[in-house]
């Protein structure tokens, strides 16, 4: 891995992508410790502990990389951005001209995004008035956060907010675009990663001596799991019949169909761990009793919460894994080019086959995917951890490493691919 990164380096190309990457997430970084316009900084420091530790404050702290918890221009996050694009996905399977422009090609997709877009300011606009009224309510009984609570000052706030998560869309698509990796992930990554010091430590503080043992041998034995199971996969032989093109004798031979045992990577898990964060959210922001009480109960650290991300995890995983990969489609592809599964009928027999090995792989990945989300959280839910180290944490960063280091492979083959002959 070192040394497919310093390869990189070599290449021009790849190396302009690399700073351009670096530099977007750098401005990333510098804005979360901008805080919007109207505030009052020492009053946000004095209530700073509200977005500490395993409440979901402090889960939508770490997703923004602490810009929450400095009520700086990046205080949303990527989050709603996410949360749009999980609406847009469910409804593609419910409304049926979604899912007609979904079958349209790029010029659907383009459209589906511009949805998500419009959905995503709708979220930021009613997100960011929550969240100035939250900070208000936190700090009662000593400075306020607000300095001129007059709907002006705040209509600028909601604004800078909105508009700081719309950045941060463009932004990630950007990286997307012109630099390595997927954009919104490798933010939420370098969001993650920004807190690590803060958890370390936490770590090596932490009163417990055979936890502060225990710790490294756990967290590199999920990593090590994490890897095993993101690179493990089914191949499904595949044999080309010979055909007569023209006067020559072309095809023939015979390869394989990878199919990953977790082909969803970490989208199922982002996608839970945002909508199980909406409810909770939805209570610390209203601040009624009722409201704060199904808020703590929907606290990540508790049963109830890692229930219902266990279960969200796994119908996202077959869900975005049936999205992804089509069966009848691949089956249609195989018999157009002369393909074929030995012992299978091309066709709907070999689809159905490739659906059948499909639900038989996909159901132990989702249940990897809900056991390292849940499992770190309760082993160290009886100790004084830092909420880095949590499983949901732990598989993002690595999911994400590897699949841009996966793209960054692919860079450097394209580029430097000299086949048998030199």
């Amino acid at each position: 891995m070192l040394r497919t990164f310093l390869n990189a380096f070599r290449v021009a190309d790849i190396r302009k992508k690399l700073a351009f990457t670096a530099g977007i997430l750098a401005l990333y970084r510098i804005g979360a410790y901008i805080p919007a316009p109207g505030i009052n900084v020492d009053a946000v420091e004095s209530i700073s502990e509200n977005f500490g530790g395993s409440n979901v404050l402090g889960f939508l702290n770490l997703f923004s990389g602490g810009s929450l918890q400095r009520f700086a221009i990046f205080a949303l996050g990527i989050m709603p951005y996410i949360t749009a694009s999980i609406m847009l996905q469910l409804l593609t399977v419910v409304i049926p001209q979604l899912d007609k422009l979904r079958k349209e090609g790029e010029v659907g997709q383009q459209k589906i995004t511009q949805y998500t877009r419009y959905l995503t300011v709708a979220l930021a606009f009613g997100q960011s008035i929550g969240y100035v009224f939250l900070f208000r309510t936190f700090s009662s009984g000593s400075a306020d956060v607000v300095d001129d609570f007059t709907f002006g000052s705040v209509f600028v706030i909601v604004i800078t907010l909105t508009a700081g998560c719309v950045l941060l869309m463009w932004f990630g698509e950007l990286i997307t675009q012109r630099g390595i990796g997927n954009g919104i992930s490798l933010m939420i990554f370098a969001s993650i990663a920004s807190g690590l010091p803060n958890g370390i430590n936490s770590w090596w503080n932490n009163p417990d001596q055979v936890f502060v043992l225990m710790m490294p041998f756990l967290a590199l034995a999920i990593i090590a799991a994490i890897v095993f199971m993101q690179e493990g996969q089914r191949r499904i032989p595949i044999q080309y019949a010979k055909r007569v093109v023209g006067r020559r004798m072309a095809g023939g031979g015979s390869t394989y169909l990878p199919l990953r045992v977790n082909m969803a990577g970490v989208i199922p898990v982002i996608f839970a761990a945002s909508l199980m964060a909406f409810p909770p959210t939805v209570g610390e922001l209203t601040q009624a009793s009722w409201a704060r009480d199904f808020s703590t109960f929907f606290s990540p650290n508790k049963a109830p919460y890692l229930i219902g991300e266990s279960i969200f995890i796994i119908l996202f995983t077959y869900f975005y894994t049936a999205v992804t990969f089509n069966p009848v489609e691949q089956a249609d592809n195989l018999k157009k080019y002369g393909g074929f599964i030995p012992g299978v009928r091309p066709g709907r027999p070999t689809a159905e086959y490739l659906d059948r090995i499909l639900a038989r792989l996909t159901f132990p990945g989702a249940l990897y995917l809900a056991a390292v989300a849940a499992l770190p959280t309760i082993l160290l839910s009886q100790t004084s951890a830092n909420f880095y180290f949590g499983g949901t944490s732990i598989l993002i960063v690595v999911g994400v490493a590897l699949d841009t280091m996966k793209q960054l492979e692919a860079q450097l083959m394209m580029r430097n691919y000299e086949g048998f002959l030199k």
